[in-house]
């Protein structure tokens, strides 16, 4: 926590910070635990869905789910309105519901296809959870700590890959992929004690009222070009993400099975790999609500784009291909991948800040999943690339032509450092 020298926290705002940081948590460790338990999931699902396990199947229909979880994840932004209208609590803790119960039902599937639609509606509950639990922090946290809240808070997904790595080092290696998203349905205990422990910010009980239509409200010629920039950034750290990140575990087994390392290795090395990733973007957060303090919201977020661009290229155009070594500097390049995913925090403390209360969940929400129906297409473009190089590097490495573009857009956004949260 901050110094004592700042506002001091009252008990709601220490209770709904853990709660939003939890389900966050919770929510990266369910996004994750499919990256992890991919290669073994599809050898088994494949065959019984009539297609053949090759590898080039694997990487098409890997990237298919892939897809399929990013368009849930853009569908989540029917929970903006529903918080804008009834609150961020309740919200919050429904949609920690949606995506457990989807996480735990996948372990069931008996095919490709029900397993697709288990992570289809997991996506919704995922990609609403951030929204809710970032507007929270911005609207109940005391001005002098809101933006380290937005830091602090963000950490939580990350922290979730690290859940997701010792799930699979403890499970998921011994006992299979059904497990792993058996522990996934663990997020619905948090829903009692956040409907029943934290209450409602008294910026949104105080504005609720005013609540007409928040989608057209982000869309007045105020905020209009913000709201479309906003949701350009988004996209450009989903395509690295979600188009690159997430097949880090399939990655790592590439290379153990071409420098011809022991069978039972490559999931030891991804659940190392994962971890590194995790360990990298948590220390990526902590310092970034103060750069953008320093230097200011744009600068920061083209900070870290920059830093993924690089890390992506080094990774999975340079490393991944070296004929010695390849494991040792994948790994190092991976470190600097995970502080480059920090750029996700950013939106937490940016996005609360260029919009007023009566439709600052909407705005969030539209944001961060809207450009998930386009990452979703990137995703598949990815997994489409794989089968045809036959290989995972060059299509990954590819993705950070992404940053390139954003890096181009980030001149145009709204710079609000200095600036309060609105009323």
């Amino acid at each position: 926590m901050p110094s004592s020298a700042k506002t001091p926290l009252n008990a709601n705002q220490i209770r709904g910070f853990w709660a939003s940081w939890a389900g966050w948590a919770l929510d990266g460790m369910d996004s994750f635990i499919y990256a992890l338990v991919l290669v073994p999931a599809m050898r088994e699902l494949l065959p019984k869905s009539g297609i053949p396990a090759t590898p080039a199947n694997t990487g098409f229909y890997g990237g298919l789910l892939f897809a399929l979880f990013l368009i849930g994840w853009g569908m989540a932004i029917v929970w903006g309105p529903v918080a804008d209208k009834f609150g961020r609590v309740r919200t919050l803790a429904f949609t920690i519901l949606c995506y457990s119960l989807f996480t735990f039902l996948a372990a069931f599937g008996q095919n490709i296809w029900q397993v697709a639609v288990c992570r289809l509606l997991a996506g919704v509950g995922i990609g609403g959870e951030w929204a809710m639990g970032g507007t929270f922090v911005a609207e109940e946290w005391p001005e002098d700590r809101r933006k380290m809240g937005a830091g602090y808070m963000h950490t939580g997904y990350y922290f979730g890959f690290f859940l997701a790595a010792l799930a699979n080092h403890f499970i998921g290696e011994s006992h299979g992929w059904r497990p792993m998203f058996m522990v996934g349905g663990a997020p619905a205990v948090l829903i009692g004690f956040i409907l029943y422990s934290v209450t409602e910010p008294e910026r949104w009980k105080a504005r609720a009222k005013r609540v007409v239509s928040p989608f057209a409200t982000i869309f007045r010629p105020e905020f209009r070009r913000r709201t479309l920039l906003n949701s350009a950034y988004v996209l450009v750290s989903i395509i690295g993400l979600w188009a690159g990140t997430v097949y880090v575990p399939t990655s790592v087994a590439e290379i153990a099975g071409r420098l011809h390392l022991a069978a039972g290795l490559a999931p030891k090395l991804s659940t190392y790999a994962t971890m590194v990733i995790s360990f990298g973007t948590i220390l990526g957060c902590l310092p970034l609500p103060w750069i953008a303090e320093r230097f200011g919201r744009r600068k920061t977020l083209a900070i870290y784009f920059v830093l993924m661009a690089v890390s992506i290229i080094g990774c999975f155009g340079f490393a991944f291909y070296l004929p010695q070594d390849a494991m040792k500097w994948f790994f190092v390049g991976l470190f600097f991948l995970g502080i480059g995913g920090a750029n996700f925090a950013m939106y937490t403390l940016w996005l609360p800040e260029q919009y007023p209360t009566e439709c600052r969940g909407s705005a969030f929400a539209f944001a961060t999943s809207v450009g998930r129906f386009v990452g979703a297409g990137f995703t598949f473009l990815v997994g489409a690339g794989v089968s045809h190089f036959h290989t995972i590097g060059i299509p990954v490495a590819l993705t950070s032509l992404a940053f390139l573009f954003g890096l181009l857009l980030i001149p145009f956004g709204h710079e609000t450092t200095g600036q309060p949260l609105p009323d």
